[in-house]
């Protein structure tokens, strides 16, 4: 269970990260457009694992390790957003959100 503290950093991890992703997505990986679903921290607060949902590209899997490469680059802008609002600017660990891709391949067996 989360605490308080943890929900509200992540909270504010998750709208950040959703801007910079809008603002300098652009310039880092084209047209695809970039979802923040959920962050979760780890209790010390020095992880967040953030779950991502990808649209509009060909190769999801080449998006994901462009992702992967502009981590430490996309850390440091979350840095420069909140650094005065936390202690530890968590390392980010990216991870894709399939569930609406689930939900799908559910209703589809549903229709059938």
């Amino acid at each position: 269970m989360d605490s308080i503290r943890q929900q509200k950093a992540a909270r504010l991890i998750q709208k950040d990260l959703a801007e910079i992703f809008l603002r300098e997505g652009k310039n880092m990986f084209g047209n695809a457009m970039i979802t923040v679903t959920v962050v979760r921290l780890s209790p010390d607060m020095s992880i967040a694992k953030v779950y991502l949902s990808l649209f509009g590209a060909k190769d999801k899997d080449s998006l994901f390790q462009d992702i992967q490469i502009y981590t430490p680059e996309l850390r440091k802008l979350l840095g420069l957003r909140i650094g005065k609002q936390v202690r530890i600017i968590p390392e980010l660990k990216f991870f894709i959100d399939d569930s609406l891709d689930y939900i799908e391949k559910i209703d589809k067996a549903l229709k059938q």
